[in-house]
């Protein structure tokens, strides 16, 4: 069987005019994930990711801590979803809810977890870039993909934590508020370990971040 190393792309750019960017404590996230990697002997097969930004970048840093050059492949519907539209619409139906300017973050994760569940319920008004049972499609139709072109040992695949929350959840066959909770507390640059042939997929570990593990990392472990 193959195994698949499933990251979250590292630290974006929260709070700024463009969040698909990884910060700079996400770049180095990345490079310290290839590290780690290196100082294991481990290389990939395959390698592919979403195309957004934030995930090119990801890939592009581990490849560079495996003093790597290796080509990697790209599937838009490792993409994450639209979490910006979900929210507005949210807020559209409830704007009382708003958090202040300067709340804190965990006011916004709060304000994410509520707008997730509307979405996933369908009572979210107004225009959305998909419909929650067409993004769980989408997560599906990509790994069926993976599971059925590419092959080897190892797969490498970056993507992001909603993607990663609803595969898992798909493999465990578990409910729409697991997809949400998963999403929530999955780490930048976490690895998800699973084995697959072109029959089933396997979930083995998930969001480990070994290469933040020790004592002078730990401070730079991040959930966004």
């Amino acid at each position: 069987m193959t195994e698949i190393y499933l990251v979250r792309h590292g630290q974006a750019s929260f709070g700024s005019d463009n969040y698909d960017k990884l910060s700079d404590l996400g770049h180095k996230q990345a490079i310290w994930l290839g590290d780690h990697f290196r100082e294991k002997n481990m290389a990939f097969d395959q390698i592919v990711s979403g195309d957004l930004v934030r995930h090119e970048e990801t890939a592009r840093g581990i490849l560079n801590g495996l003093n790597s050059d290796q080509d990697w492949h790209t599937l838009p519907g490792l993409n994450e979803f639209n979490f910006n539209s979900i929210i507005m619409a949210y807020l559209a139906q409830h704007p009382e809810q708003a958090p202040a300017a300067d709340a804190p973050r965990s006011d916004y994760y709060r304000l994410l977890k509520k707008s997730m569940k509307a979405w996933a319920n369908n009572t979210l008004e107004g225009e959305l870039s998909e419909t929650w049972d067409s993004f769980s499609n989408r997560v599906r139709t990509s790994f069926n993909h993976i599971q059925n072109n590419f092959h080897g040992d190892k797969v490498l695949v970056v993507s992001s934590g909603g993607v990663i929350a609803m595969m898992i959840s798909q493999v465990l066959q578990s409910s729409a508020d697991s997809v949400i909770e998963l999403n929530l507390q999955t780490k930048n640059t976490s690895v998800s370990h699973f084995y697959f042939n072109t029959k089933s997929i396997r979930l083995t570990g998930f969001n480990h971040t070994p290469h933040l593990d020790e004592k002078d990392k730990q401070q730079y472990i991040t959930f966004s």
